[in-house]
């Protein structure tokens, strides 16, 4: 029998907190309950979980195998120091990366399909995760953005991306700093600007800071335009976020949200747990 959920929508478009239950005690009927109102809500908040890194791998892997089983989002280094924002090393460039609105892993083959987050320590200012509805973003375009858009597809790449914070991730370099996953050497995946949702079918835009290089646009006129069209998707109702207390957990939906980190005083530890979600290779796949 399933366990009721208690489910309290936030004040947003899409997303809610759910509570009223230990995520590690979930029979079938109530995951079942709970992977519907993941399709229906995009974002799932689940407060004070205080999940061990095995249980949160667990759930994650109920939504389908996984890209990643678990990486540390992190400004604390595996000896415990800080890493110093002074210092902006290649490691610091990818948290600083991470606060521009993106998709997980559209620089990849196939992109992901979701992500289990976790808190394990969080500054006292500042750090909040946000989140952006890109399906309500698409029903808000003008009739003419929206036909315009459904003809257009855009290259993604991580190399990109962080090469606008000034980031060599040549795999070549000779100081050994950070070059690694996702800053890989084959085909830059292609991808259209709108997205159909495998399960739900709704249409949203696929956009973000990988995006760019629209084929048929110049380089300015293409960076103009998905630019454009961040600015105006992530704006209320459309956008939430998270500001977190230790054990919060979250799981998004990747098929139809962006993503941010936000700025925090990085003299403060902030150690997040992070679980991708494989995403179909047949509805995820790039275009090439």
């Amino acid at each position: 029998m399933a366990i009721p959920l208690k489910i309290e929508p936030v004040d947003a478009t899409f997303g809610a907190v759910v509570t009223g239950f230990r995520i590690p005690e979930i029979d079938d009927a109530t995951f079942q309950a709970l992977y519907d109102a993941w399709l229906e809500y995009a974002l799932l908040i689940f407060p004070e979980q205080n999940l061990t890194r095995a249980e949160q791998i667990a759930f994650a892997k109920r939504f389908g195998p996984l890209e990643f089983e678990m990486t540390a989002i992190s400004n604390v280094k595996e000896d415990g120091t800080l890493r110093l924002e002074k210092d902006n090393d290649d490691r610091m460039k990818i948290l600083k990366g991470n606060m521009g609105w993106h998709c997980d892993s559209t620089y990849m083959p196939v992109q992901a399909k979701g992500a289990v987050f976790c808190a394990e320590e969080v500054p006292t200012i500042g750090g909040h995760t946000g989140f952006a509805d890109m399906r309500a973003a698409y029903d808000a375009l003008d009739q003419a953005t929206r036909t315009k858009v459904e003809t257009l597809s855009a290259y993604h790449s991580l190399h990109y991306s962080q090469s606008k914070l000034g980031h060599d991730t040549s795999k070549e370099k000779a100081d050994g700093e950070y070059s690694g996953y996702g800053f890989h050497s084959g085909p830059v995946p292609l991808r259209p600007l709108v997205k159909v949702h495998p399960e739900t079918g709704r249409k949203s835009l696929l956009i973000g800071r990988h995006a760019h290089h629209i084929p048929g646009m110049d380089k300015a006129e293409s960076e103009r335009f998905l630019e454009g069209l961040v600015v105006f998707a992530c704006q209320r109702p459309r956008t939430w976020h998270h500001d977190w207390h230790p054990g919060d957990a979250l799981l998004w939906d990747n098929r139809c949200l962006l993503h941010q980190a936000t700025p925090w005083d990085m003299t403060q530890r902030r150690i997040m747990w992070h679980s991708r979600i494989a995403g179909d290779p047949v509805s995820e796949a790039a275009l090439n």
